[in-house]
């Protein structure tokens, strides 16, 4: 059963004349004044708990609110454990870059992909550099060339200042 608030209002915090009552068994027991339901509620040692405050009547269950907000803790926990941060890993090159430095950063890209990062390659301008972008688009075309079995283009190479910038993201695992 999914609450959709985080703060709930038990007990005395309920403030209307009637509300609808579930029992900690999930059986109804109908319309009720809240004091009735209080009293059912205190007389098994449980709360009254307000889970549907939009209903008409509002809807309140009786259950054990601590041991309920430890399981919602726990539930929350272990799907915070199951959670995969994905990293952006940058890869920098400039134009003039050798082959082997090139393979290099290539290789350095795919365990990037591999591990289920993103990966940002930029190629830096310096200088006269800036009047040949058009080989810095081709230096980011064979590095998407070189990548493209680990990993596919999410943005196109484009320019941001005196770089230009490309975003690689993982295949998905097979």
């Amino acid at each position: 059963m999914t609450i959709s608030n985080k703060e709930l209002l038990i007990n005395e915090e309920i403030r209307d004349k009637e509300v609808r009552v579930i029992n900690d068994d999930g059986s109804q027991l109908g319309v009720l004044t809240v004091k009735e339901a209080l009293e059912i509620a205190y007389s098994k040692d449980l709360d009254l708990v307000k889970i549907a405050p939009q209903g008409n009547p509002p809807v309140c269950r009786i259950m054990n609110y601590g041991k309920y907000k430890f399981e919602q803790a726990k539930r929350e926990k272990e799907a915070k454990k199951n959670q995969k941060t994905i990293e952006v890993k940058e890869v920098r090159m400039s134009l003039n870059i050798d082959t082997h430095d090139f393979n290099t950063k290539v290789n350095n890209a795919i365990k990037f992909l591999k591990s289920g990062n993103k990966v940002k390659v930029s190629v830096r301008f310096r200088g006269r550099e800036m009047a040949h972008t058009n080989l810095g688009n081709d230096l980011l075309d064979r590095f998407k060339d070189a990548c493209e079995e680990y990993g596919s283009v999410d943005k196109m190479p484009k320019m941001e200042g005196r770089s230009m910038v490309m975003f690689i993201s993982s295949k998905p695992k097979k």
